[in-house]
């Protein structure tokens, strides 16, 4: 009998442990590869690109550049682009992925994770999460438009308020009395 409860309870030690388990590298991997992460880091890449077309366009106040500014432009964005190329690299950011799964679920987590991502709904989400994120990066911008303008007119509003507190003459403050 008690060889039962000791064998019942060592069983129960033994699954909670393995429940608490680091996954493998190799399951990790096997994540990172199934929910087609490197490719979500290339999307925010062409985000990043997008973006710094339309900061051009903006600084040129939709007047056409000149060939020199053209140049100039064109050759910012192929330095920034080859910059974003080294610096977003997968080889870059795998270990450090690969560390913050590994950090963040146990073995089990991840083996039901990618277990997921295997069924036709996981890779409808693996394809699909690139333009949905997209689309909300297209959006929430849309929304930060408008409020940009809001900030612009409060800092303006408080320039203008520090610069009318600089002009004015300074009261004399009243000396303590002993």
């Amino acid at each position: 009998m008690i060889k039962h409860i000791v064998l019942a309870l060592t069983l129960i030690c033994s699954a909670a442990f393995a429940a608490d388990t680091k996954p493998s590298t190799a399951s990790v991997q096997e994540l990172l590869k199934v929910t087609e992460t490197h490719k979500l880091l290339d999307s925010v890449t062409a985000q990043i690109d997008g973006m710094m077309k339309n900061m051009m366009a903006q600084a040129t106040q939709g007047q056409a550049p000149t060939p020199a500014q053209t140049k100039a432009f064109e050759s910012m964005q192929n330095k920034m682009a080859g910059l974003m190329k080294e610096e977003l690299s997968w080889e870059k950011y795998e270990p450090m992925f690969i560390k913050i799964y590994n950090e963040s679920f146990t073995q089990e987590e991840i083996d039901n994770i990618i277990a997921f991502y295997r069924t036709p709904g996981g890779q409808a989400l693996v394809k699909k999460m690139p333009v949905v994120m997209q689309r909300t990066m297209q959006l929430v911008q849309q929304q930060m438009g408008p409020m940009m303008q809001k900030f612009q007119a409060i800092a303006q509003e408080c320039q203008a308020e520090v610069q009318a507190a600089a002009a004015a003459p300074i009261a004399p403050q009243p000396t303590p009395t002993k």
